[in-house]
């Protein structure tokens, strides 16, 4: 189709002209109306004799109008139209290329800074491809090296994104899989699992739920080590299931995905099963014959010596026999608790897993008015969990009980926990039958009994009535596991300490030397602090914690950290308390300076230290170096210094102010490993501001670092 001709150049024309006819019409209008007679008559025979020429002249004049309205439509409007039209092109389709310079000196300066900007986003494209390339080339490598990694694993393992479906197997899950039977008739030789299909096909679903709430809970504590394990039935075949998460910082929460890591232990299981019940033969067998040989003994008709011999040999034997009936009872319940894995849990934690799924499961209202936040439970508790809301929903459905409580207490060595509710009285042959039918919750019957999970616990459960509260409740004891040790330090910002000891920072060694020339992007750091008994190590001060944190690729590895208390051998002074939190019972048993530095020393090998105000801990570790015989020869970067290079005109370079600038939480402040922290996010978010000002590598940031005016006037 032929393109429509722009028309508005001869539209414009035709209105000038037509002004300009309208102008004459009016003047001439004008002037017979001015002129006398007389001089109107000379006009007409003057216009009668001239008028071809008038006309060639009008038709001129509105030539001479349209070609200058469209020279101008051309030189102005024209160009930025065209301008308008190719950005736009530009724009909305990607398209290369450089604007064609047209138009006025305006209009020129408009073009070139449009093809500035061309130019700089081909560049920008360009390194966005190259990196792209980079990155999938890096992936490929890495997916790779992952599945080599996976196929060579004896384990089975499976990657599954937070819906639960299947995003990574190795060899041996998928021949974990095939070996197993999921229905009556059996399906050894189907494809039980597959990427993109839900692992929830195969593996119990509430199970793997129960596992990873557990794993949000420690992962909200801040825990290190956030895992989980079960074991489930899938058809004939029992599996031991570990959980581990894939974590995500940008989710709420806080998972974007979880890693199996899977074993068949059904032979295990069968054979701890053969074994207890082989024990269990033994046991009722032995007892028989002890019982025959004491009626044997009390029914022959032996002289009083004779008896008496007869029946010291006898009693020999039967503590002999119940010795190696109770090594074996012993050796099955060990075999029970591999089967069955005890888990270290917060009290407060299972009861409000335990209230929740009451509530679920029943629609009762459950207290936790008395719970001992100090008490941690060594247990299987998804077991667990479901025998409290089995023994709860039965309370409801026979009795009418709509509301319980719970209750946790410290016991002598065991946990009492306590399934209370009012009213209703129990017969204690109804409370054994519970005990020994196979748990019923939600319609759904399993295969274990109540006793079975107490079984697990090497506990007891027991009823108890009481007949003037009108309560009764049944009481679990439970095995009490270590608290873990929690910080317990206050975030004191008041009394920094000063920022000048005589160390000198800047010293050059040969290690320091040969990193100099590396990019601070490539380098690894480790970012430490201590805590002192004062300020004044060559008079006698001396640390009592040392933290550190890594970093690595520009990411703060913080489950890769150290944290030690240190035995100063010396009191710690009343007024540092209230700053560092650490009194001295914490110390005390402590391992002392010449065991806890060495170890610091490995731990921060081959890296370049990070500290803040470095020369008051660096002056510390220097002093130590007879006595421990450990040398810190890395080189050491300060951020108090760095801090002065970026910000020259901030008045305050305290580890506080700093992180307020840079949008860092300060968390655990004072504490050796919350400082550490807090430095190496500062650190991090100080290294694009030095390379704002070309400072790269690792010798530019110390030689800006000495040339600082920090530096000038503090050391």
């Amino acid at each position: 189709m032929k393109p429509r001709p722009d028309r508005r150049p001869l539209l414009v024309s035709v209105a000038l002209s037509a002004l300009v006819l309208a102008w004459l019409a009016l003047v001439v209008a004008l002037l017979d109306y001015s002129l006398d007679e007389s001089v109107r008559q000379a006009w007409l025979e003057a216009w009668a004799s001239r008028g071809p020429l008038l006309a060639l002249l009008v038709v001129g004049l509105l030539i001479a109008v349209s070609a200058l309205v469209n020279w101008v439509w051309r030189r102005t409007v024209a160009p930025v139209r065209r301008l308008a039209e190719w950005t736009r092109a530009l724009a909305d389709t990607g398209v290369d290329r450089e604007l064609q310079v047209e138009g006025g000196p305006d209009l020129h300066a408009l073009t070139e800074a449009i093809n500035h900007l061309v130019v700089q986003r081909r560049q920008v494209l360009q390194d966005m491809d190259a990196r792209v390339a980079e990155a999938t080339a890096g992936v490929a490598q890495e997916k790779a090296r992952l599945a080599a990694l996976m196929s060579e694993l004896s384990h089975s393992v499976v990657v599954c994104n937070r819906d639960g479906r299947v995003l990574l197997y190795n060899p041996s899950a998928r021949e974990l899989f095939r070996g197993l039977s999921l229905a009556p008739g059996g399906l050894g030789g189907a494809e039980l699992i597959g990427l993109g299909r839900s692992v929830y096909g195969v593996l119990d679903r509430q199970s793997l739920a129960h596992a990873l709430e557990l794993i949000r809970q420690r992962l909200a504590r801040g825990q290190a080590q956030a895992k989980a394990q079960f074991v489930t039935a899938v058809g004939s075949q029992m599996l031991r299931v570990q959980v581990a998460p894939v974590r995500d910082t940008t989710s709420a929460e806080g998972l974007s995905g979880f890693v199996l890591m899977l074993e068949n232990v059904t032979q295990q299981v069968e054979r701890e099963a053969a074994r207890e019940h082989a024990w269990q033969s033994l046991v009722e067998t032995s007892r028989a014959t002890l019982a025959q040989m004491q009626a044997l003994v009390d029914s022959t008709d032996w002289q009083g010596a004779q008896r008496d011999a007869a029946r010291a040999r006898l009693q020999e034997a039967q503590a002999m026999l119940n010795h190696r009936v109770r090594m074996g009872e012993h050796e099955a319940g060990w075999g029970l608790h591999q089967r069955w894995p005890l888990e270290d849990m917060w009290g407060r934690d299972l009861l409000a897993a335990a209230a929740r799924r009451i509530e679920d499961a029943t629609g009762m209202r459950v207290d936790l008015a008395a719970v001992d936040d100090a008490v941690w439970l060594h247990v299987e508790s998804y077991g667990l969990l479901q025998a409290l809301a089995s023994l709860a929903e039965r309370l409801g459905d026979e009795f009418g009980v709509r509301q319980v409580a719970l209750r946790l207490q410290p016991g002598e060595g065991q946990a009492i926990l306590d399934l209370e509710w009012v009213g209703a009285a129990i017969s204690t042959e109804t409370v054994m039958g519970w005990e020994l039918d196979p748990i019923r919750l939600g319609g759904q019957t399993l295969g274990t009994s109540v006793r079975d999970v107490v079984a697990r616990h090497g506990g007891s459960l027991g009823f108890e009535r009481n007949r003037v509260t009108q309560t009764a409740c049944f009481r679990w004891h439970l095995p009490l596991a270590a608290a873990p040790v929690q910080s317990s330090t206050p975030m004191v910002l008041a009394g920094s300490r000063p920022e000048f000891y005589d160390f000198d920072l800047f010293q050059s060694t040969p290690l320091s030397r040969s990193l100099d020339d590396h990019p601070l992007s490539e380098l690894v750091f480790t970012v430490f602090d201590t805590e002192t008994t004062g300020l004044n190590p060559s008079q006698g001060d001396e640390i009592i914690q040392i933290g550190a944190t890594r970093i690595v690729n520009g990411k703060v590895l913080r489950h890769e950290s150290f944290e030690q208390l240190v035995d100063p051998q010396r009191p710690i002074p009343a007024s540092t308390v209230p700053i560092h939190g650490i009194e001295p019972h914490m110390v005390h048993g402590q391992p002392t300076i010449d065991v806890v530095l060495p170890a610091f020393h490995a731990f921060a090998r081959d890296t370049v230290l990070v500290a803040h105000n470095a020369a008051f801990d660096m002056r510390f570790l220097q002093l130590k170096e007879d006595s421990t015989g450990v040398v810190f020869e890395q080189p050491v970067l300060d951020t108090l210094l760095l801090s002065a290079v970026v910000h020259p005109a901030q008045e305050s370079h305290r580890l506080e102010a700093i992180a307020e600038r840079m949008g860092v939480t300060v968390v655990g402040r004072h504490t050796a490993l919350g400082d550490a922290i807090v430095t190496a996010e500062v650190f991090l978010r100080l290294l694009p501001l030095l390379a704002a000002q070309g400072i790269t590598t690792l010798g530019q940031a110390r030689a800006a670092a000495e040339r600082s005016y920090l530096s000038r006037l503090r050391y």
